[in-house]
């Protein structure tokens, strides 16, 4: 059995000769330790995107629209499967921003980056940006930025390989995602606005958060019915990252008013279109929303942080159905044998029992994690799922 195989069985809870052997991805920093700990060091070794740290593993949609590398020393070594793959194509900003310093000190660089936003970022790519102006901050700004950067502009924003993609998957033997990038409901709009400026959005002008979605969900249904007439797909990947340690950043009812009837409107093309796997990447703590997204049609939902009150078990029992990714709590790799085998043995088995369920840390895997311990959760996930 191949990895779209078992992609596909497991997300449709039937039998499977072993669950798919992914993880998210990584720290940068968190390879270069293992480089030194007995990752072996190849060519293909990944550098970070600039401005980045991340790396992605197999379970993150890939290539990333923002060019976060590929790991690909870990999958090898550790016999992973092969990792889920995106339809690359542009479903948000096209084109992007062109980057540029606007001032700079001795640490520190203020910059617009590839998606509007103006941020001061530290030179050693240290830390978090600190984010100072997003594109939209109304009409006027979300007019000129939908005229010149989200037209439907549909051939222009497929691959130049476009024809060869065609041939590559119609023989694959991994999983296909469309999606995956910069969409989603909350995501994008706070991506166009940032945090603070979308709350205030939903307040004092919520018929331009209307017009930004109805003009979103008409580009990606436009594009996605181009891509899904030559191309058979797996999944469809949102992101949306629309909840924190406390619970969700938006309350049901504005989900209700602001989010629903677009992903109705996608998930029902999406299901004209045979794909039956719709999940949403957020983080957080998302109780609040796992009723919402099911009523939205979202099948699955990742990555399940635990330090955020996420308890994959629990889910579980509540939302038999519910598609579930992660949800390994990656602070207890970092701390012994006997903490790493306490977790997965109360969560993987009866996990797997249930089905529905691909296992891997609940998010990229940090710098305090040694490989030695990182390759010992890994065996123990292969031998619960019965691999080799």
């Amino acid at each position: 059995m191949n990895a779209r195989e078992r992609f596909l069985r497991t997300m449709a809870f039937e039998p499977c000769d072993r669950p798919i052997f992914w993880e998210l991805g990584y720290w940068a920093s968190t390879l270069e330790r293992w480089h030194g700990e007995g990752l072996r060091k190849t060519s293909r070794s990944p550098m970070p995107a600039i401005g980045s740290e991340a790396v992605a593993g197999g379970a993150m949609p890939w290539p990333h629209p923002l060019g976060t590398p590929r790991d690909r020393e870990v999958e090898e070594d550790l016999r992973l499967d092969p990792p889920l793959r995106r339809v690359p194509v542009q479903n948000s900003l096209h084109p992007f921003f062109e980057e540029q310093t606007l001032e700079e000190d001795e640490d520190t660089r203020v910059i617009v980056g590839m998606t509007g936003a103006v941020m001061k970022v530290r030179k050693d790519e240290g830390g978090m940006p600190l984010f100072l102006s997003f594109p939209v901050t109304g009409w006027e700004s979300w007019e000129s930025l939908r005229d010149e950067r989200l037209q439907m502009d549909i051939d222009s924003r497929l691959p130049q390989e476009w024809r060869n993609l065609i041939a590559e998957y119609a023989t694959r033997d991994y999983p296909l995602c469309i999606g995956g990038g910069r969409d989603g409901y909350f995501g994008m709009l706070r991506e166009f606005m940032g945090t603070e400026g979308l709350f205030y959005m939903y307040h004092d002008d919520p018929r331009l958060v209307h017009a930004i979605q109805e003009h979103m969900t008409n580009l990606w249904i436009a594009l996605y019915d181009r891509v899904l007439s030559e191309v058979t797909a797996d999944a469809f990947f949102f992101w949306e990252d629309m909840a924190y340690k406390a619970g969700s950043l938006i309350s049901p009812a504005a989900f209700r008013e602001f989010m629903l009837p677009y992903y109705r409107r996608m998930t029902s093309f999406l299901a004209d279109h045979g794909i039956r796997n719709i999940i949403v990447d957020t983080d957080g703590n998302c109780w609040e929303l796992l009723p919402l997204f099911q009523e939205a049609g979202l099948t699955g939902v990742y990555p399940f942080e635990v330090q955020a009150g996420m308890d994959v078990v629990e889910a579980r029992r509540r939302f038999p159905r519910l598609q579930i990714l992660g949800g390994l709590d990656k602070r207890c790799l970092a701390q012994s044998r006997l903490a790493i085998d306490q977790e997965l043995d109360r969560k993987v088995p009866f996990m797997l029992k249930q089905g529905g369920y691909v296992p891997y840390a609940d998010h990229l895997i940090p710098p305090d994690v040694s490989w030695e311990y990182f390759v010992y959760y890994r065996s123990r996930i292969k031998e619960m799922g019965g691999g080799r």
